[in-house]
């Protein structure tokens, strides 16, 4: 394929796309530049980019994969009643991005929010932003083949009792899981809308099958149990409120990613009405559906020791088999469990593509000028999806060396994504304390959204502060170290190096475009 250079202008300049659907009559704001690579077509509308929000998120899905952790820390009191408290976190979260997504929908989202609503010192604040936001959806998107390839590890260790697993199975079974979504993303960009409709289909009829499984043929544990069991005398941790707060955090896990609809925010229809919207409805629906899933798991776990200490590293393959008592059953329903996490996948790279696109864009990276590139032919940020799969396909090699050196690098997630939801919420509530002038948009809170946005900011500093904790004492070795800590240090080390050295200081070019978006989105969306 013939790659053409393209002068990256010290300024970029935007144009409005005025679009109308037939049942609602609102304009909208395009960011677009002036040269044609620079542009993303909109052609997706309210259920698939519904469906792309549930599927990123899928919090149910999470539950499945990692509840686990959470009965080391607290049981079933953290898992139950953690989750709500999760659930409420992530929607005042939501509420807070909505509202900014509303008045700006642009694919860069947080580090273009928090450049235009820092009280000083925009420029090095949204570079901050945008490095923690690029590198916390690398470690999401990389997790997600790390986790289907270790699941189809402990199934193929559920059927063939002498399987002993190598560090290279996992990291061949991570390039395989990541073949197809690559392929749909690269060459089959219209697929993506109906492939996020059928995806939504399978989030939503799934687990009523998984729930009825189990409820049927699982053995049951007491209401007792489920409700008021509170285990603290297995992760080595004393103090219950860390406990707690420890074991909360795998609740925590399952809500990252919501912003995953803004990243195709300039592909989307209506979109400062339609992507708020998504966002929010996403988060209350895996919010409701995972709290059940939650309880359904407690009620039929069966074996809580068993669970826990599977050879196939996943309680929730055990939890099937004893239901079940069927390798076939076992592995059909781990199967319909993956195929949700393939749907996943394919939408997180859409939406990290998009997100990096548009950090070069506006200058943000290294090679801007080389990865701010739409395909003419493909219409698709091909150049920054091609650095996503790259970057994936050498971390894999990371897991050759070191499992936890790797780990530490998905666990990288959570941590930096909840701090990019954190800082634009903050900034732009003290912009609403100091009754600055905001140009709402269509979807607002009113007069509650500061309290909402307190909320967020609380919920948000409190997972932050828990989140780098290590889940078993003592420790003795690095691989039983939480490293989301040091990983997160790293990051801000780089991104500081490519301010300092690199002078983005000079050549980020995010003030220009904020002044211009300010100026055009005046009473849009009233």
């Amino acid at each position: 394929m013939a790659i053409a250079k393209i002068e990256l202008e010290s300024g970029l300049k935007d144009a409005h796309e005025i679009t109308q659907e037939e049942t609602v009559q609102e304009t909208e704001i395009d960011v677009t530049h002036a040269q044609p690579t620079r542009k993303l077509e909109r052609f997706i509308s309210f259920f698939p980019i519904f469906g792309f929000a549930c599927t990123v998120l899928g919090s149910w899905e999470g539950v499945a994969a990692g509840f686990g952790a959470g009965l080391l820390n607290g049981g079933p009191v953290v898992l139950v009643y953690g989750y709500i408290l999760a659930t409420i976190g992530a929607m005042c979260m939501s509420c807070s991005i909505a509202e900014m997504a509303s008045i700006v929908c642009v694919s860069g989202g947080q580090y273009h929010w928090t450049a235009k609503y820092a009280p000083a010192a925009s420029n090095f604040w949204g570079l901050m932003q945008g490095w923690l936001t690029v590198f916390g959806w690398l470690a999401s998107v990389s997790a997600l083949p790390y986790f289907a390839g270790t699941q189809i590890e402990g199934l193929i260790a559920l059927n063939y009792l002498g399987y002993q697993p190598q560090r290279w199975h996992g990291t061949l079974l991570i390039w395989a899981t990541m073949i197809v979504p690559v392929l749909i993303n690269m060459f089959a960009r219209k697929l993506l809308a109906p492939f996020e409709t059928l995806g939504i289909i399978m989030h939503l009829s799934f687990l009523p099958i998984f729930i009825v499984v189990l409820v049927v043929l699982a053995p049951h544990s007491s209401p007792s149990f489920v409700f008021t069991d509170f285990i603290g005398d297995q992760s080595g941790w004393t103090n219950k409120g860390v406990i707690f707060s420890i074991g909360l955090l795998t609740s925590t896990y399952t809500f990252t990613g919501f912003d995953g609809p803004l990243h195709m925010g300039e592909e989307v229809k209506n979109a400062r009405t339609v992507v708020p919207q998504t966002m929010v409805l996403a988060v209350l629906t895996n919010g409701i559906m995972a709290l059940g899933w939650m309880i359904c798991l407690l009620f039929t776990i069966g074996n809580v020791q068993n669970a826990l200490t599977t050879r196939t590293g996943y309680p929730i393959i055990e939890i099937f088999y004893q239901a079940t008592h069927s390798l076939h059953g076992t592995n059909t329903l781990m199967a319909m469990l993956m195929l949700t996490g393939y749907v996943s996948l394919t939408n997180s790279l859409a939406s990290v593509s998009r997100l990096t696109w548009a950090f070069a864009r506006d200058n943000g990276l290294p090679f801007s000028a080389f990865f701010a590139y739409v395909s003419p032919k493909y219409k698709i940020p091909l150049r920054a999806l091609g650095l996503i799969v790259v970057v994936v396909f050498l971390l894999s090699f990371i897991q050759l060396g070191s499992t936890v050196a790797f780990q530490g690098i998905i666990s990288l997630s959570t941590l930096a994504l909840y701090a990019s939801y954190t800082l634009p919420i903050l900034f732009f509530t003290v912009h609403k304390l100091r009754g600055r002038p905001i140009n709402y948009g269509p979807w607002k809170m009113g007069r509650y959204g500061v309290l909402v946005n307190f909320f967020a900011i609380a919920w948000g500093v409190y997972s932050c502060c828990f989140l780098p904790f290590p889940p078993m004492l003592p420790v003795a070795n690095p691989a039983e170290l939480n490293w989301s800590g040091p990983v997160f240090g790293f990051v801000i080390l780089l991104a500081l190096l490519d301010w300092f050295l690199r002078g983005r200081r000079k050549h980020f070019t995010l003030d220009r475009v904020l002044e211009e978006e300010e100026v055009s989105g005046s009473g849009d969306g009233r």
